[in-house]
């Protein structure tokens, strides 16, 4: 009998062989491949946010998480259908050019694909042209972007006006953070939201998205 329950606990812990035993036996017991994901994989990196906020947990425990989760992912993406809540937005992601750090972008976008959401990672040193081509590309519905030195934070502010000036401004929703960014420099720049780590800016992307 599939236990939904055994399978959030077992991405929570990041049992990650634990996950994919799980998920191949619900799928073969006629567990519908998108409750899987919606009523376990989700709930269990919802999860995984929460216990970061409340430093209950850390980096280290997440990343096992997030890899733990996208190994659930990978089993059953081939059989959901276009009403599952792995299709509702699509985000671009990456640290800004100049900045070569990616663990932490790359725990975001983790995180952001823990809750259910499509993601572009292009890795770092990403231009503002980079960034709008991808944004036309994916047809993305919100940008994600990480700088850790001051020195290259200006390239957020030069992606926002290069969003202006290509008249995708509108169409997307911008998210900043890394450990130089505040939310009074994201206010400054006129970017849309702000976020100090992982799960917080999981939990933003996903209500912009369902807003």
């Amino acid at each position: 009998m599939f236990d939904k329950q055994k399978l959030i606990d077992a991405v929570v812990e990041g049992e990650e062989s634990q996950v994919t035993d799980l998920v191949k036996s619900g799928l073969e017991q006629g567990i519908n491949a998108g409750t899987i994901l919606n009523e376990s994989l989700i709930v269990a990196m919802d999860m995984v946010g929460e216990l970061m906020e409340e430093e209950e947990i850390f980096i280290p425990e997440v990343l096992m998480a997030a890899k733990a989760m996208s190994a659930g992912v990978e089993i059953i993406k081939p059989l959901l259908g276009e009403d599952s809540q792995l299709v509702n937005g699509k985000v671009v992601i990456g640290t800004v050019q100049g900045d070569l750090h990616d663990i932490g972008k790359n725990l975001v976008a983790m995180m952001i694909e823990g809750s259910g959401v499509e993601v572009e990672n292009l890795g770092v040193n990403v231009s503002a042209d980079a960034f709008i081509d991808s944004v036309k590309n994916n047809n993305a519905n919100v940008v994600c972007m990480s700088a850790l030195l001051t020195t290259t934070m200006p390239v957020m502010r030069q992606t926002i006006e290069a969003l202006e000036s290509n008249g995708l401004r509108e169409k997307v929703k911008v998210l900043v953070g890394g450990a130089s960014v505040t939310q009074s420099y994201a206010d400054q720049i006129g970017a849309d939201g702000y976020a100090p780590d992982a799960g917080a800016a999981a939990k933003l992307v996903k209500s912009m998205l369902t807003a």
